[in-house]
């Protein structure tokens, strides 16, 4: 089966294309490149270009018209830089998203799996969410993914597409063959930010947020391993038709993609020391633009529909982000 992947030249994308392979399936990759990575494309069918360019769009159904699956990873994912540029976010992540929804209904590709967050859940007391949970995005970031979600389910509605809204937690570590992984030179993300004070390119990890009402003060997440990520994608694709059967008035799905389990910004520092066998310089700060006491999934949706749980620990997410770090050099030219 081929499926066009938008973004597939990302740190998540690449990994989804990945696996997907891995199945037997044919990723067909779309991506500017303004943030990706283009070695990831290597070997790969690979279109260079934006996901609203009319002809880029025709010209992928053109060569490939027996594509009906798209799986939306092209977005801009910095919360901090989204407050201080929300112009650059809703016009990339929502502007760009629904022209590139509405290309793929005229290429009659109607089923849509969707790259949400679980930055659109509010805060709920117990910090875990469930597909029901009630939502209050609260940052450029988290509300262009909560307005995408609106507009797919609204084409679902109109047009006679079928979409599911994944809905991310917090993705760790790296392809485990090492075919790719993170490569940002100045990493947003809990893990990459610890890896580069491992490194030595930083020289501290700030704690940001220590006044939480969580167990030790600190931001709490659901961490998950990026090919557990990436394994729920290619699950959804194959599944496609399954999670409508029951369900034939109702076109749209949401699904957690998560462990299940809660881990404190603490805790995890305390894992990484652990898996590198050295302590970290750790400094307690302020929260970022943005930042919010946290959340992690229930992931019984998943199961339910996709027969999908996550199988891989924290550590061993922190044991392929290292590794990958070592192998990084080798693999990727770092132009971003």
């Amino acid at each position: 089966m081929k499926v066009l992947v938008t973004g597939g030249a990302g740190y998540i994308g690449s990994t989804i294309c990945s696996a997907l392979e891995d199945q037997g399936h044919t990723p067909i990759i779309l991506d500017s490149l303004i943030t990706g990575c283009e070695i990831f494309t290597h070997g790969r069918i690979f279109y260079h270009g934006d996901i609203a360019d009319l002809f880029v769009i025709d010209q992928i159904f053109h060569e490939h018209p027996e594509i009906a699956h798209t799986i939306h990873c092209a977005a801009l994912i910095s919360v901090p830089e989204s407050v201080e540029r929300p112009y650059e976010y809703y016009q990339d992540n929502v502007a760009k998203s629904l022209e590139l929804f509405r290309l793929l209904h005229v290429h009659r590709c109607d089923n849509i799996i969707f790259s949400s967050s679980a930055f659109v859940y509010a805060d709920a007391d117990s910090f875990m969410v469930t597909e029901s949970s009630p939502l209050n995005p609260r940052s450029p970031y988290a509300r262009t993914k909560y307005m995408m979600e609106m507009v797919l389910k609204d084409f679902c509605v109109a047009y006679g597409m079928r979409g599911v809204a994944l809905r991310y937690f917090n993705p760790i570590g790296a392809d485990p063959k090492m075919r790719s992984g993170s490569y940002m030179r100045n990493p947003s993300h809990v893990l990459g930010k610890l890896v580069s004070v491992a490194t030595g390119q930083d020289t501290e990890f700030k704690i940001t947020g220590v006044n939480w009402s969580t167990r030790d003060g600190s931001g709490i997440r659901d961490y998950i391993h990026v090919w557990d990520l990436a394994r729920a994608h290619v699950m959804a694709v194959e599944r496609f038709a399954e999670l409508f059967q029951n369900y034939e008035a109702d076109t749209y799905r949401v699904i957690n993609l998560g462990t299940g389990c809660g881990v404190t910004v603490k805790e995890l520092v305390h894992a990484f020391e652990t898996v590198y066998q050295q302590p970290l310089n750790t400094v307690e700060t302020a929260p970022r633009p943005g930042d919010v006491a946290g959340a992690y999934a229930s992931a019984d949706v998943a199961w339910r529909l996709l027969g999908w749980k996550a199988l891989l620990s924290i550590e061993q997410g922190i044991a392929d982000a290292l590794k990958w770090e070592t192998v990084k050099t080798e693999r990727v030219a770092v132009s971003v």
